[in-house]
């Protein structure tokens, strides 16, 4: 037993261990990404109280997401075609700006929610690109083998800051306003830019992309679609992920709902609740990098239990209950997500890994334009009881769904080296 802990121990922060570039990008991203949890929390709280409304939050998703329903194919094209880590650079480097502005009109008192719109569309559109581009960075600053660690790894970063992030943001609203939040995060960033200018070139790992140059947008789409055609566990993932997020992953409209609505409380009771996912997604995300292989199996477990764990939720109105089911929640919710990525990345040929992210960005944040508006509609409609109803009964579905169409298909699994167990 304890040699098995040991191993587990071990296996968790393996890529850590091993690559001084990814502890250096690991370390810088810590610092930007719980400023971001900060300014998500400020910017939720803050249109709630300018609007009063569950579906403006809901448009605000919309906002936010929809440059991931409408790009995520031509950046997983351009993904192919681009240095990983120059995009980064670029993405962040604008993020900080958009962080800046907003700190400005809000500190100057002057922010309206068009205003919040638009600076949503605006950093949506980056992180169209920043996300399959950190993702396929992290591919050369570890290599093939241990990805699947370090994806679950970056999950636990960012679930850490999940829980650091929402309980620093509920403070800092409740003490110095929402403002102060954005000037924060707006200086956040300057961790990852300087860890990206300190990673050393010679010692990323290649993409190996084959040779010849990527079709254009409409052929490189169609090459990455028959990819999945004829991949069923790739086709069962990014189906899963699409369902699941469009139906049950809302919490960036429920969450403030939840807290000022269903159970009467402030933006503490806000920052709790988001703490508490969060610190269930740590607990997953830690569970997941400590597993020797990427799964399809685990995929599809977790995003049952995600979906079991919102069902469960949808009639408490306790914030004592709310807490232990979100924390559950989370947990699995690392699970399917983790397992998702390193699955899609890893089966994915390397002249395709770029496009199939694309393809894995599109179902998860592109689906959620849909989503924040459904959420936002159902919550107004019959209160978050019948929102997590709906995408709890919704992901439970696809999960099952999934299992189905695997069952007598063989199922990848991606084991790390022998030296990693």
């Amino acid at each position: 037993m304890t040699r098995a802990f040991l191993a587990a121990n071990r296996r968790t922060f393996a890529s850590l261990r091993r690559h001084r570039n990814y502890r250096l990008f690991f370390s810088g991203q810590v610092v930007s990404v719980t400023g971001s949890w900060m300014q998500n929390i400020a910017t939720a709280w803050l249109l709630l109280q300018l609007t009063g409304s569950p579906v403006a939050v809901g448009l605000l998703a919309l906002c936010q997401f929809l440059p991931f329903t409408l790009l995520s194919l031509p950046a997983g094209v351009l993904l192919d075609r681009i240095d990983p880590r120059r995009a980064v650079v670029v993405t962040q480097a604008l993020s900080l700006v958009f962080a800046a502005v907003l700190a400005g009109i809000t500190l100057g008192g002057i922010v309206t929610p068009w205003m919040l719109y638009v600076l949503a569309v605006l950093r949506g559109t980056v992180l169209v690109v920043d996300n399959p581009a950190r993702q396929a960075l992290t591919f050369q600053l570890v290599g093939r083998d241990e990805l699947p660690n370090a994806v679950a790894l970056n999950s636990s970063l960012f679930n850490g800051a999940r829980v650091i992030g929402p309980a620093l943001g509920g403070i800092v609203v409740a003490t110095a306003g929402a403002g102060a939040c954005f000037a924060l995060n707006a200086v956040s960033f300057l961790g990852v830019l300087l860890s990206l200018f300190l990673i050393r070139e010679g010692e990323l790992f290649p993409l190996d992309r084959g040779e010849g140059e990527v079709p254009g947008l409409i052929g490189g789409t169609r090459e990455a679609l028959a990819y999945v055609r004829r991949t069923p566990a790739a086709a069962v993932v990014l189906f899963t992920v699409f369902v699941t997020s469009v139906l049950a992953f809302n919490f960036n409209v429920l969450l403030p709902v939840l807290a000022k609505q269903t159970l009467d409380g402030g933006p503490g009771a806000f920052g709790v609740l988001s703490a508490c996912f969060g610190a269930g997604a740590l607990v997953g995300a830690l569970a997941a990098a400590s597993l020797s292989r990427a799964s399809a199996t685990v995929f599809l477990a977790g995003a049952g239990l995600f979906g079991l764990g919102e069902l469960v939720l949808a009639p408490l109105d306790s914030l004592a209950g709310a807490c232990i089911l979100l924390a559950i929640t989370g947990g699995a919710f690392t699970l399917w997500t983790s397992n998702s990525n390193a699955v899609l990345q890893l089966g994915a040929p390397g002249r395709l890994r770029g496009r199939v992210l694309g393809l894995y960005y599109l179902a998860f944040n592109g689906s959620m334009p849909l989503g924040g508006i459904l959420a936002g509609f159902l919550a107004a409609t019959g209160g978050t009881e019948l929102a997590f109803a709906v995408g709890g009964a919704g992901a439970l579905a696809a999960a099952l769904t999934g299992a189905a169409v695997l069952h007598g298909v063989p199922r990848p699994s991606f084991a790390l080296p022998a030296r990693a167990r």
